[in-house]
């Protein structure tokens, strides 16, 4: 398969290679149960030793981890590690320092650490090269202040030139087979000329009247999908924004400063009279004002009315009432106020009454027989609180309830079906045009006239993985793996089209020692199996580790 790596193996090398550095040292994450003795864990394990570091101590567990993380974001140039990633690369760390020391790994000198510095990822360019500016950069903010100092980068760098003896130790020279240079070279140095078919799927519109029998069915097997989830039923008390416009004012200074706070808000009239509205400047207060003073006052008759909505639900709790339909219509009639229904909702959808609002949503899901009622929640028309009625479970439909969906998912279903049948058919006679000499263009303009749908083709410029055509052109790589000269492939089906590709040419480079890069590639692949194999060791011997260390609970 033609991975990223695939494709720019040959122009990154450097910076691959320092990216599965790290990432070939990270390959599983081990999960700790509480009692092991990390974090917060069974307060009766005082210690757990692993590779000199006491689990059970808080300190110890900010230096592996912490150590952990600098190292990995100097090797990345980013903090990409995972909690669970960060964990296990800091093991296996630890287990290369402590094989280091076993082996009497002499310490590293400074021209050791300086060649490793030119190669970390965080110093380096794009194309690899080390970056003087960027490391004097980094070095300027240590001495900034914050969580590192340079005292600790100069441990953790004299601990990772270190650490990678030992990988470089374990890795070995890494076997290659001739085979699997061959099939590499094949990948990335292979030059195609690609034609490119594609088939339109919105204009393929297959006849499908679906009958009873083949819905029942289709909704037996799918019925899953058309599940009701559990909707809650609650009434709300409205407070209308618009019934406290009365008693707002606002000044001239409010008006500007909410206006030149955002003027691009608003929209004026192009110069000429013709394009498109264009943004407010701060100079066209004038033109806006009276719009700037609607909003303002909806701005703070909406938060008179969120705090009589709030006044309300703090009368509920003051009155200690029970959810009692009695009881709450004469709290709210001697507050000269009503309750109206909204139509059950799903956490998904929301109450439609409201535009689906997710506040009112939340509220609603947060209530039940216990708390009854809500706090005020801000809506557009003002504010509400919500009064709960019932939660109802989730429920399968029948099927008439929802024939309309189960219809229309159906008719998709088997449009989708028929497309790929239909891209069967173009292959083969594609695939036929072209073994009786027609160009590819000729072919496609034949085949459309014979099918149900819009065909259009292009010629691509020769390519290969290594300097691969526009990604707008052609990104799908996995479809070469299997294809030929002279053969179309199956058609692969995205949102909106199909695609078929065909193989005009395929130049295969040369596949033996007279290659200059067959040496190369073998010594590519050999660093990274041997990596591989490094990391294998340093993991077995983590877990072996960490079993050593487990604690014996009763």
């Amino acid at each position: 398969m033609f991975t990223w790596i695939q494709r720019y193996f040959q122009r990154h090398f450097g910076i691959i290679f320092a990216l599965i550095l790290v990432a070939m040292a990270i390959p599983m994450v081990v999960i700790f149960a509480p009692s092991s003795g990390i974090g917060q864990g069974d307060k009766k394990i005082a210690t757990r030793e692993v590779f000199g570091y006491n689990l059970g101590s808080q300190e110890d567990q900010a230096r592996l981890f912490g150590d952990a993380n600098l190292s990995a974001m100097l090797q990345l140039g980013y903090t990409g590690l995972n909690e669970g990633q960060l964990q296990q690369y800091a093991f296996q760390r630890a287990a290369a320092l402590h094989l280091a020391k076993e082996l009497h790994i002499p310490t590293s000198s400074k021209p050791e650490i300086t060649d490793f510095i030119k190669g970390l990822r965080a110093f380096t360019t794009q194309e690899g090269q080390f970056d003087a500016i960027r490391y004097n950069a980094f070095r300027d903010s240590l001495k900034a202040g914050g969580r590192y100092t340079e005292s600790d980068v100069s441990r953790i760098l004299e601990a990772d030139v270190r650490a990678d003896k030992v990988r470089k130790l374990l890795a070995g020279p890494g076997y290659v087979l001739d085979a699997d240079i061959v099939a590499q070279l094949k990948r990335i140095e292979t030059q195609w000329t690609l034609g490119l078919v594609t088939v339109n799927y919105e204009n393929f519109k297959p006849s499908i009247t679906p009958t009873n029998e083949q819905l029942s069915a289709y909704y037996s097997d799918n019925g899953f999908r058309y599940v009701i989830s559990p909707r809650v039923s609650v009434n709300y008390v409205l407070f209308p924004a618009a019934d406290f416009t009365n008693q707002v004012s606002v000044t001239e200074d409010e008006l500007k400063a909410l206006f030149e706070a955002a003027p691009d808000r608003y929209k004026k009239p192009a110069a000429d009279g013709k394009g498109d509205p264009v943004p407010a400047i701060s100079a066209d207060f004038a033109l806006f004002r009276d719009q700037v003073e609607v909003n303002l006052k909806l701005a703070k008759a909406r938060k008179l009315a969120t705090k009589a909505a709030s006044d309300l639900s703090l009368a509920f709790y003051e009155s200690n009432l029970s959810n009692d339909a009695e009881a709450i219509a004469s709290l709210l009639s001697a507050h000269q106020l009503k309750e109206q229904s909204l139509i059950p909702f799903t956490a998904n959808e929301g109450p439609v009454e409201f535009n689906h609002s997710a506040d009112v949503t939340e509220a609603a899901f947060r209530l039940g027989a216990d708390r009854f009622y809500s706090d005020a929640v801000p809506v557009t028309q003002g504010a509400v609180i919500l009064l709960w009625k019932e939660t109802l479970p989730d429920r399968q439909p029948l099927l008439n309830e929802v024939l309309t969906k189960v219809t229309a998912d159906y008719v998709e279903n088997e449009k989708r079906k028929q497309f790929v049948a239909l891209g069967m058919k173009i292959k083969a006679l594609l695939q036929t045009q072209l073994k009786s000499g027609a160009d590819l263009i000729t072919a496609v303009k034949n085949v459309a006239e014979t099918v149900e749908s819009t065909i259009d083709a292009k010629l691509l410029a020769p390519f290969s993985a290594t300097k691969p055509p526009p990604e707008n052109e052609f990104a799908n790589f996995n479809v070469l793996e299997d294809l030929e000269k002279g053969v179309v492939s199956d058609m692969i089906i995205t949102a909106d089209k199909g695609l078929l590709v065909y193989a005009a040419d395929m130049q295969l480079p040369i596949l033996t020692n007279s290659n200059p890069k067959f040496a190369e590639t073998r010594q590519q692949i050999a660093a990274i199996t041997s990596r591989m194999g490094a990391s294998k060791i340093l993991e077995e011997l983590v877990a072996q580790e960490l079993k050593k260390s487990e604690p014996k609970l009763n």
